[in-house]
C-alpha cells in the first residue's frame, strides 16, 4: 500500500483515482506522518441474470406471466 501526503494527494487527485480503480491499487492518505485515510475500489456490482450461468438462455415474452416447465432449464426442474 502506498502512502501519500495530503498535499500530494490534492494534487494528484485524478491521477490516483485513475490508480485506484484501474489497478486496484490501495492508497493511503497521511497528515504530518499519521494515516487519516485510505482511497480503495469499491466492489464490483454483478448483474445476476449476466452472470449467473443457470439464468442463461431464459427468455421470456412476457415477464408477468408463470414460466412453463419446459421454459426452466433441465437442471432446475
Amino acid at each position: 500500500m502506498r502512502t501519500i501526503n495530503i498535499h500530494e494527494a490534492k494534487t494528484t487527485l485524478s491521477n490516483l483515482l485513475r490508480l485506484v480503480e484501474e489497478e486496484g491499487q490501495h492508497i493511503r492518505i497521511a497528515r504530518n506522518g499519521r494515516p487519516v485515510a485510505e482511497l480503495i475500489p469499491l466492489p464490483k456490482k454483478h448483474d445476476p441474470f449476466v452472470t449467473n450461468p443457470r439464468l442463461q438462455g431464459i427468455a421470456l415474452e412476457d415477464p408477468m406471466l408463470p414460466l412453463d416447465e419446459e421454459d426452466w432449464p433441465l437442471e432446475n426442474r
